[in-house]
């Protein structure tokens, strides 16, 4: 293995190293905190709020296909950071990024539960791989601007729901440089094929709290194959349920009951209640009626299911209280 000189020197002494860091940390950070960087990190946060794209006058320009002047914010750190690099080779960059041999992302910006993100799709890796079977539908809505490139893509909508799945809807469409692509991650997801060279997108995206849970569904007759929590805590939360039931902490129950109550993630309050029911059945079961009581609550249906299965099989329910009919 053939080690260059520069390099071998930092096994005595790595100052070099970490003064080339320091400078790429500083022109970083100078991007970040004055100028359009500030706006737009600013804007972000209040994206990831729940601000709408009008009111916010940076990010609309850089999604606004008649205004390359605005994207050039976004696209003018990246030449930063490689310019830099270029200066100080043994320098990293700041910005996280992933690349596998088909795709590479690069994080601009990351705000509360928005980001802006730089990506690249190589064509003839993603040729060599095969067609997927399932597809993930994330609480999220994205837009994607187009810089560069072109590739035919397959929409996949979710038309309605089944209990078991879901009903979907295929459409072929082409994508070119300078469109702008809008979708709801939870309603529509893509698949893209015949990709010409290196197709390049700069993506904005942002979780949707009212949507929680990501559903996976096969693509060849939309059955769903799995589901999970749409953000860290609401996982953390259920992984915490379900230990709770397995260790049979009865004493848990009541917590777990009013988890199940709460306004929020409807993965998170079904698993509570399940995990109720199975450590204290009379707990589990109040608590289930006053869901399934509930005319605007989302699982007073489900949960009015369940109750009446509950108490077909096992009639000494009814003597739980309460227990509405």
């Amino acid at each position: 293995m053939i080690v260059r000189p520069k390099l071998q020197a930092l096994r005595g002494n790595d100052t070099p190293q970490r003064q080339a860091q320091a400078k790429l940390h500083a022109v970083y950070q100078g991007w970040r905190k004055a100028g359009p960087g500030q706006v737009l990190e600013a804007e972000l946060a209040r994206f990831g709020k729940g601000a709408e794209l009008e009111d916010l006058p940076l990010l609309s320009g850089i999604f606004d296909p008649a205004d390359d002047t605005t994207l050039s914010v976004a696209t003018d750190l990246v030449s930063l950071i490689l310019r830099q690099l270029k200066t100080e080779p043994l320098s990293q960059s700041p910005l996280r990024f992933s690349t596998d041999a088909a795709h590479a992302s690069i994080v601009l910006a990351r705000r509360a539960d928005a980001a802006l993100v730089l990506q690249a799709f190589d064509g003839a890796s993603l040729a060599r791989r095969p067609e997927p079977v399932s597809l993930a539908f994330p609480p999220t809505q994205t837009l994607e601007r187009v810089i560069s490139g072109r590739a035919r893509a397959t929409s996949v909508s979710v038309m309605a729901q089944r209990p078991d799945g879901a009903e979907l809807v295929f459409t072929e469409a082409m994508v070119r440089a300078g469109q702008v692509l809008r979708r709801l991650g939870y309603q529509s997801a893509q698949i893209l094929h015949d990709v010409t060279g290196v197709l390049v997108v700069l993506k904005l995206q942002r979780r949707l709290p009212d949507h929680g849970v990501t559903r996976e569904y096969r693509l060849s007759d939309g059955a769903l194959v799995h589901q999970a929590a749409g953000c860290q805590r609401d996982s953390r939360l259920e992984l915490a349920a379900a230990l709770l039931g397995k260790m049979g902490r009865r004493d848990a129950a009541p917590l777990l009951a009013a988890m199940a109550e709460e306004r929020g993630s409807q993965s998170l309050r079904w698993q509570a209640l399940r995990e109720c029911l199975g450590l204290d059945a009379a707990t589990g079961f109040e608590a289930l009626c006053r869901v399934a009581c509930r005319t605007d609550d989302p699982l007073a249906v489900p949960a009015g299911g369940l109750r009446a299965q509950l108490l077909e099989t096992y009639p000494q329910l009814a003597g739980v209280n309460p227990c509405p009919a």
